[in-house]
């Protein structure tokens, strides 16, 4: 089975808000053979919901804090609303998916992310993936589609940065699979400058890594996002790209590449 290939997308950004985008995605991700796991954010969708209720969303260096009533409303949103329209677009799709939470099987087990210099909340770092349940999911033709909750097993539910849990289910996984990792946002990939859309970076290793953040191109909300990046790759990750929703198209050739 470790010669198998599973291809892992994590989405976010716009294409989370933007229903074309979206479903035009979740289409092209259903007609993928072979395994596959879908992990999904939500934040700007969070963002709005909690403003419309009068909470005052906190972020710092790309991170959402989460205090208890924010705990409440990112669970409405990602494992409620969003997940289940995911899940539904993919089974109209001929895409047998399941939404989950970490909680759900105690796929994904997480911590309280431990107070250093800044206090997140109820912000879960992970500990363990069930990489054995969500084998048995994927060996019965079940995609999993997971949000970005996980849970303590002391009954808290956390607040757990989307793109970490891709990262860490990907190592997970790649005790058993060929582990393909694709971060899915609305630009095509990293880029040389913000105001050329398409100036795409299309290799970054380790030592490049360091260069564009010295000359803050790689700055506040991409910084989170790469580190998961050579997480994955450090911990047994075959591949990992960086693009937009054409990424789950075979023949699309612009992208960020990451490598160590």
């Amino acid at each position: 089975m470790k010669n198998q290939v599973l291809q892992i997308f994590k989405i976010g950004g716009n294409v989370i808000n933007n229903n074309d985008a979206l479903n035009s995605f979740l289409k092209d991700f259903s007609a993928i053979e072979g395994p596959k796991i879908l992990i999904h954010g939500g934040g700007k969708k969070a963002t709005e919901l909690s403003s419309a209720m009068g909470l005052q969303p906190q972020m710092i260096n790309g991170r959402r804090v989460t205090d208890e009533a924010t705990v409440e409303v990112v669970t409405m949103v990602y494992a409620g609303l969003l997940n289940k329209k995911i899940v539904a677009q993919l089974q109209k799709n001929n895409c047998n998916a399941m939404g989950l939470s970490g909680a759900d099987a105690n796929c994904i087990l997480a911590h309280k992310r431990t107070v250093k210099d800044i206090d997140y909340g109820f912000a879960g770092d992970v500990d363990a993936i069930n990489d054995t349940i969500i084998d048995v999911l994927l060996q019965n033709n079940v995609t999993p589609v997971f949000c970005a909750i996980t849970h303590d097993k002391n009954g808290q539910l956390l607040n757990t940065n989307a793109d970490t849990i891709a990262s860490e289910i990907a190592v997970g996984m790649s005790k058993l699979y060929q582990t393909e990792l694709n971060f899915v946002f609305e630009l095509k990939g990293v880029l040389e400058n913000i105001d050329d859309k398409n100036s795409v970076i299309t290799h970054i290793n380790a030592k490049k890594h360091e260069q564009l953040v010295a000359q803050g191109i790689i700055a506040d909300g991409m910084i989170p996002k790469i580190h998961n990046c050579f997480n994955a790759l450090n911990k047994g990750v075959s591949k990992v790209k960086i693009g937009d929703a054409s990424l789950v198209d075979s023949s699309n050739k612009l992208y960020t590449t990451l490598s160590l």
